[in-house]
């Protein structure tokens, strides 16, 4: 036997030795089960001398990761021990594994620094320790790895400056250095990787001043350098790079103006440099930027009018405040901005005029010659960045999607909706991505998907599910989107031999949601209403980070806070707020209702959802029926008798029922609220958001 995968099961106990009698063993693959003990049984592995790949990940394995690591076959290219419980260090052993080309420990309690002795392993692509408690330097030959194309210390305590050698990592297209304690400046030699797609340094202590000259990133797609102590200017060098989507720069201490050679970052998406000293006024060209949706210029020292415009119609003050002297946009706040009189007026336009004639004309014949050639340098050299970013800007054939399904094989199939079936498929770039196909023989079934591409192609924000694609035609109608490998919250919560999910984690779940909900409430340019919040749409990526997903009965509002809509709203029974009427067809099998539609219906799913994350029981458990509803039994156990309505994974996981009551009192107490009949009574996402942030930092002390 060559090949043993036993993934996804429901595995126990500790791996016997005896594993190591399997000498012809080439894959070993025990990930997504409930397996735990020491690795001790690695020592056993040595033996087997073919071994290729090992994948332990999503288990509870403790202990340290032996030195006898390093004993393992040299043919070994994929070691994947993430998502467990193991501690200490990493042992200078794994040098010896020359062959190794994948090395994953993210989410496990490793402590200490990364050794001295990995930067000779020339074949590792991937190496990813983030979500750790380790700490130290990076080891300054890092630079001697130079097939590695994926480096993520994100979530760690790693600190001191990053080394010049990084310059040398040419193959390098991700770099996730963000929440740690990185600090000193920030070397040149980062800016001259131009394979990188992916810039994170977000939350460390960068200081001093960006290189000059960072146009080495051609091919970068997203560069986020936030809540650092950044100073000096804002480099106008940042206009050279092209492929630029997402730049955050926010929270900083830049000076001077935003750099006029931004207007050639056409494809922005996102741009956030709120919370900085720029001064100055807010570039007109910023309002002829197709793609931007997400515009943050908030807390800094601009003057001057508002653009009209763009994103500027629908911008909403959270994305200016702070910025006393800007004027002309009086559904703000800000004041008119002031006329000139007409003899000053009259005057300058005497002098002005010719000018201005001049700068027109030249102006239109630059902008032509500009469109020209990148139209131009479109069709003859075509960019290629991240696989995600390229499958999003071509187009994708019906028979390319049916070869990436095997033609919607059932084997394939991830989940059915009201309106859709959803598969997983691989696309020929070798991304594999979920394929949502609609009915077509229902009506309701073209509205949610001009729905759901409507929202998804607006909004991004990282925990909202990414909309990669469409394949669309009279007959079809198709949406291909990030494939989400950890499921939803609902099998999370409630499949059989479910996996642990700790009390942290749970909060966490809830915090992204409720983020992801206060951008689509609040933040956006349009308020969008999700309609259907519930756990089987909220679903986990590779980190087990949470997307909110399915926005194919989303419905649009004003931007003032009674807005509401009424309107029918297939929706899930136990999640819709009350106050509205239920309906039943043969097309939507499931409950929906008919009704008015505001922020405050989504708060009340929101609010159920999160009782149901903390006690395990969905609002629909047979054991509420009559007058008897999942928030009449929180709160009749509230405040005294918590423990009672627990999950019982998290009574097994509290030290006393004192302790339980103390921390899951504010918890339980906001989905109380949320969940209030009263929509006068619900908070806010935005108040939801700011809670649950103070319920975790309190917890953490």
């Amino acid at each position: 036997m060559s090949d043993l995968i036993l993934e996804t099961n429901q595995l126990s106990g500790p791996v016997p030795a005896t594993l190591g009698n399997i000498r012809a063993l080439k894959k070993l693959k025990l990930h997504h089960n409930n397996l735990n003990g020491d690795l001790d049984f690695l020592s056993s592995l040595s033996n087997c001398k073919q071994l290729q790949k090992l994948e332990i990940n999503s288990n509870s394995f403790s202990g340290e990761l032996p030195d006898h690591v390093g004993n393992l076959s040299i043919k070994l290219r994929k070691f994947d021990a993430g998502h467990n419980k193991i501690t200490g260090v990493l042992p200078s052993t794994l040098a010896n594994l020359s062959g190794l080309d994948t090395f994953n420990l993210r989410k496990n309690l490793l402590t200490g620094a990364i050794p001295e002795s990995i930067t000779s392993m020339k074949n590792l692509v991937y190496l990813n320790v983030s979500g750790n408690d380790m700490s130290g330097p990076i080891p300054t030959q890092i630079g001697m790895m130079n097939s590695l194309q994926r480096l993520y210390l994100r979530g760690n305590k790693f600190f001191g400056s990053i080394p010049n050698s990084i310059g040398n990592l040419t193959k390098l297209e991700y770099l996730v250095m963000r929440n740690n304690y990185f600090n000193s400046t920030i070397t040149a030699s980062l800016f001259h990787l131009d394979k990188l797609v992916e810039l994170s340094l977000s939350h460390n202590y960068f200081s001093g001043a960006l290189p000059a000259d960072v146009s080495g990133l051609k091919l970068a797609d997203k560069i986020e350098i936030s809540s650092n102590i950044l100073t000096g200017k804002i480099p106008e060098s940042f206009g050279q790079l092209r492929m630029l989507a997402q730049l955050d720069l926010s929270h900083n201490s830049f000076e001077g103006t935003i750099p006029e050679s931004f207007q050639e970052l056409t494809s922005l998406a996102l741009l956030d440099i709120s919370s900085n000293n720029l001064s100055g006024a807010i570039p007109k060209f910023l309002a002829n930027f197709t793609s931007l949706t997400t515009l943050n210029l908030s807390f800094n020292k601009l003057e001057g009018k508002i653009p009209d415009g763009g994103i500027f119609s629908n911008i909403t003050l959270t994305s200016l405040i702070g910025n006393a002297d800007l004027c002309g946009s009086p559904r703000l706040g800000f004041s008119p901005c002031l006329e000139k009189s007409d003899s000053t007026d009259r005057h300058l336009l005497k002098l002005l005029l010719p000018a201005a004639t001049i700068a027109f004309v030249s102006i239109v014949l630059c902008v032509y010659l500009m469109i020209k050639r990148k139209l131009k340098n479109k069709s003859v050299h075509p960019s290629v960045a991240d696989p995600s970013d390229v499958t999003s800007h071509r187009l994708l054939s019906y028979h390319e999607l049916v070869r990436a399904t095997d033609n919607f094989c059932d084997n394939n199939l991830l989940g059915m909706g009201s309106f859709a079936k959803v598969f997983k498929g691989q696309l020929s770039t070798g991304l594999v991505v979920a394929i949502k196909v609609l009915d077509m023989q229902l009506e309701q079934a073209i509205r949610s998907f001009d729905a759901e591409c409507r929202v998804l192609h607006m909004v991004r924000h990282r925990n909202l599910i990414k909309i990669l694609n469409t394949c669309s035609n009279l007959d079809l109608r198709i949406l291909v989107l990030e494939y989400m490998p950890n499921g939803s919250l609902d099998t999370l919560l409630h499949s059989e031999g479910r996996r642990h999910l700790g009390f942290l984690k749970r909060l966490d779940i809830m915090l992204d949601v409720s983020m992801a909900m206060e951008y689509l409430h609040h933040e956006h340019h349009e308020v969008v209403l999700h309609c259907d919040l519930k756990p089987t749409n909220v679903l986990f990526d590779d980190d087990m980070t949470a997307h909110v997903a399915d926005f194919g009965i989303a419905k649009f509002l004003l931007g003032d806070d009674n807005s509401m809509i009424t309107a029918t709203m297939p929706g899930t029974l136990g999640y819709m707020a009350p106050g509205t009427k239920p309906f039943c067809t043969l097309a939507n099998p499931k409950y929906g209702s008919l009704g008015k539609a505001s922020r405050k219906s989504d708060v009340f799913s929101y609010g159920i959802m999160l009782l149901e994350v903390f006690t395990g029981k969905r609002p629909t458990d047979p054991m509420f029926d009559g007058e008897l509803s999942i928030r009449q039994w929180v709160h009749q156990a509230f405040p005294s008798e918590l423990a009672s309505v627990l999950d019982d994974q998290l009574l097994q996981e509290g030290s006393s029922t004192c302790n339980l009551n103390d921390s899951l009192l504010p918890i339980l107490e906001l989905g109380l609220l949320c969940s209030s009949d009263s929509p006068e009574q619900r908070m806010s996402m935005s108040s939801v958001v700011s809670k649950l942030k103070k319920i975790k930092k309190d917890l953490e002390k």
